[in-house]
């Protein structure tokens, strides 16, 4: 049986690691799975329920009933895949190895404490990859080339804009913006100018928000992910009207 103590302790450390995967990019159930097994070893039983920026917690004492409840904001986070799948395996080492509750919260301030992928390195692999889909939709060498550039300094604006703390809306038009003006370059040149604007802005598109949507939807968390993909839909028309910017200034050139 824990105290009342020992049972805020365990509602606040699995409230920090439910809403730290929910801010990463996690979708519920998963969250829900991971901090059910976390509670299990702790020998308690954990509810929770999400909406798009907090989530509601309940931890009740298996062996006394004695149950507390917390609201907790739900943090912006870089999505990170790997972090993800640590932090889910934390839960399993935790429910088969029996973690005291310590051991978990230290494990658990490792791996997120761990260093990042380097930004230059990320700056690179999204220009490569938003190039590759250049490729993928028709462009020529010349195009790709200028996709290339137009999705580094796009990307380099959005690095910035989020490290100020702009809104990440108008982060998304800026960086649509930027970088389809940077690839209206393509018009003075004899290639596939269109191609090149239009896959432009192709790496800000909210994959991860989309596909957590409509997983949340089908397991039944409705709330959240019809919040998702709003979220989303609101993303890809701000990349719409940053895109919508540039071609009402290089108009003339397409006509």
């Amino acid at each position: 049986m824990k105290t009342r103590h020992e049972l805020i302790e365990t509602l606040d450390f699995i409230a920090e690691y439910a809403t730290y995967l929910l801010g990463s990019g996690v979708h519920t159930s998963r969250v829900i799975r991971n901090s059910q097994r976390i509670g299990a070893s702790q020998g308690v039983d954990v509810q929770l329920s999400s909406f798009q920026r907090s989530t509601i917690l309940t931890v009740r004492d298996e062996a006394s009933g004695e149950a507390v409840t917390r609201v907790v904001r739900i943090p912006a986070l870089p999505v990170s895949f790997e972090r993800n799948s640590d932090l889910s395996a934390l839960s399993w080492d935790a429910l088969d190895e029996g973690l005291p509750l310590a051991e978990v919260r230290r494990r658990f301030g490792e791996l997120i404490d761990k260093p990042r992928i380097d930004p230059i390195f990320v700056l690179l692999t999204v220009g490569l990859a938003n190039a590759s889909f250049c490729r993928l939709f028709g462009g020529d060498w010349t195009a790709i080339g200028i996709v290339f550039t137009a999705t580094l300094v796009g990307y380099a604006v959005k690095q910035r804009m989020q490290a100020h703390g702009v809104n990440h809306f108008l982060i998304f038009i800026g960086a649509a913006f930027t970088a389809s003006l940077c690839a209206s370059a393509a018009l003075r040149f004899d290639c596939t100018a269109e191609i090149a604007l239009a896959t432009s802005p192709l790496f800000l598109v909210p994959g991860v928000p989309l596909i957590n949507g409509v997983i949340d939807i089908v397991e039944g968390h409705i709330l959240i992910g019809f919040s998702r993909l709003i979220n989303a839909l609101l993303l890809i028309i701000c990349i719409a009207v940053g895109l919508a910017a540039t071609l009402l200034m290089v108009k003339d050139s397409l006509l």
